[in-house]
């Protein structure tokens, strides 16, 4: 009963990016598999510990890919995050839901699960829906 560690990433055992939570069951899942293939396997034909040692080998890589990936995201979101905030005070125009243009002066910014909300006189405008970013004009008078 030999599983191939392209066999067990295809199959949905090890997905790629998985969540903390999710690759700890992996791990786990991946132990389990090992441990059965030593004890059920032929003794007159046992397995090659190359071929485990390369699954091993396969499994840590994955397992590091995907906490780059999450350090990824993460550093991405907060880099949104700053960008958003350095847009208070200053005139921005963006598309509304019908397709026409508006401007207005950003005075705050709140985060949700869909990224950043900008507070556009009044109006909540998704970070996306930004077209253009000026200097406001008392912004200009100060400098």
């Amino acid at each position: 009963m030999s599983i191939s560690a392209t066999e067990a990433v295809n199959s949905g055992m090890l997905t790629p990016l998985a969540t903390a939570a999710n690759a700890n069951k992996d791990q786990q899942m991946f132990m389990e598999l090992m441990v059965a293939q030593l004890r059920y396997q032929d003794p007159l034909n046992p397995a090659d510990s190359g071929e485990f040692l390369a699954q091993t080998a396969q499994f840590n890589a994955l397992e590091q890919m995907t906490k780059v990936a999450q350090q990824t995201a993460t550093m991405v979101a907060s880099q949104l995050a700053f960008g958003a905030a350095g847009m208070v005070g200053r005139e921005v125009s963006y598309l509304t839901e019908d397709g026409s243009t508006k401007s207005g002066r950003v005075s705050g910014v709140t985060f949700s699960s869909e990224g950043p909300i900008l507070e556009v006189d009044g109006a909540s405008v998704p970070l996306a829906r930004i077209s253009t970013i000026h200097e406001s004009a008392a912004t200009d008078a100060q400098a």
